[in-house]
């Protein structure tokens, strides 16, 4: 078996974290992506102003009264074939293939039918919700951050979700499968009302603010390059 070149830096996974109202309690979903996506694909919509006033100075093109919203899409790629090669370290993939980590994404669409999350999904659907909290009056879908290393940890709404099944057990489980999805990101305002956890809404705002303090800062680090090409034009 080949062993990595021991200089190659370490590769970080990409991820979706599940904040919500709890997987376990206070503990997040975390779905690590299997493999990295190849592209990503960042979309900034720019938000058409409005007509003025007669009279009024003509703004059009300069006026911009909220961030632009901005979408990601990337495409996933799940593989259990690895997994199959060892089925007794692997047992949920021998019986059901990638089909797990299918519906842990998948219900990222989903509203949370009970204010203990999955679990209390679960336990309300097999007849147990008594010992659980009451469900929220209007069932929200999770509050979820999208994970690109330190640089981008942004909270979003998936948006678009394709799945494309590729091989089958003969349970008929998927054995492969892409997963192409789209995904907005949410500023502050556009946060569910109905996330009754105060904390999680805390780590979302902090991580949206951190995104554009960031994305200021590497512009301001992009003056020196501006500054150096410039004076690399003059000709003295």
């Amino acid at each position: 078996m080949s062993t990595p070149f021991p200089r190659s830096p370490k590769l970080l996974k990409g991820a979706f974290v599940e904040l919500g109202n709890g997987f376990i309690g206070p503990i997040p979903q975390v779905i690590i992506f299997q493999y990295n996506p190849a592209t990503l694909t960042r979309t900034l919509t720019v938000t058409a102003p409005q007509a003025g006033a007669e009279g009024e100075k003509n703004t059009a093109g300069t006026v911009q009264p909220i961030a632009p919203p901005e979408s990601i899409s990337l495409t996933l790629e799940l593989d259990a074939s690895d997994a199959l090669e060892q089925p007794e370290s692997h047992p949920v993939a021998v019986v059901a293939g990638v089909a797990d980590r299918m519906a842990a994404l998948e219900l990222l669409l989903h509203p949370s039918e009970s204010g203990a999350g999955l679990l209390g999904d679960l336990a309300g659907s097999l007849g147990l919700g008594g010992i659980l909290p009451e469900p929220p009056e209007r069932p929200t879908v999770p509050l979820s951050l999208f994970v690109w290393g330190p640089g981008k940890i942004v909270p979003v709404r998936i948006t678009t979700f394709t799945v494309e099944e590729q091989e089958f057990s003969p349970l008929l489980y998927p054995i492969r499968a892409k997963i192409t999805l789209a995904m907005q990101i949410l500023q502050p305002g556009d946060f569910p009302d109905g996330l009754s956890n105060a904390f999680s809404r805390e780590i979302a705002e902090f991580c949206y603010k951190f995104y554009r303090t960031q994305q200021k800062a590497l512009a301001v680090a992009n003056v020196a390059n501006s500054v150096e090409s410039i004076l690399g034009m003059l000709p003295f």
